[in-house]
């Protein structure tokens, strides 16, 4: 490996380290903003916007299932294996099936909070899957780094 090719790959790797990190934060923005961001006053006890949403029969459902799917369709562009993305979408699957289902869907809304699972599911993934969660990755690079830089 020369010096440029470890240059390249250090700078591949902290890009995608870095696109992970971003798409990771705003993921979990979303996924909170949808199933947690306001604490109900005098308890634990959050909400978001997609129990808000189901207020609206129909549009409002749809529109927090859209939302739902779209931190599916970007766990698939990271790279999140088939199965995982079946078990993301059946978890958005229950979360409809609960929605659908006037005044018990906007309580169950508060207890089955499917893009938070999701999210879990998507943070398993990249830990499983980073170059800079895997050491043993990081001490090759670095020792490759060092190898070049000596002359050896």
């Amino acid at each position: 490996m020369t010096a440029s090719t470890y240059s390249h790959t250090h700078v591949h790797v902290a890009s995608r380290e870095r696109d992970l990190a971003e798409s990771k934060r705003r993921l979990d923005m979303l996924a909170t903003f949808l199933d947690s961001a306001v604490r109900v006053p005098g308890t634990n006890v959050t909400v978001g916007a997609d129990a808000l949403m189901n207020v609206i029969p129909g549009i409002g459902t749809a529109c927090a299932k859209a939302l739902s799917g779209y931190i599916i369709w970007e766990a698939r562009r990271l790279g999140v294996p088939p199965g995982t993305l079946v078990r993301m979408a059946g978890n958005v699957g229950v979360d409809f099936v609960i929605s659908v289902i006037p005044v018990v869907g906007w309580f169950g809304d508060v207890f089955f909070r499917a893009n938070r699972r999701n999210m879990d599911l998507l943070r398993a993934h990249i830990e499983r899957t980073s170059p800079t969660g895997d050491a043993r990755f990081t001490r090759t690079i670095d020792l490759a780094a060092t190898t070049v830089g000596s002359g050896r």
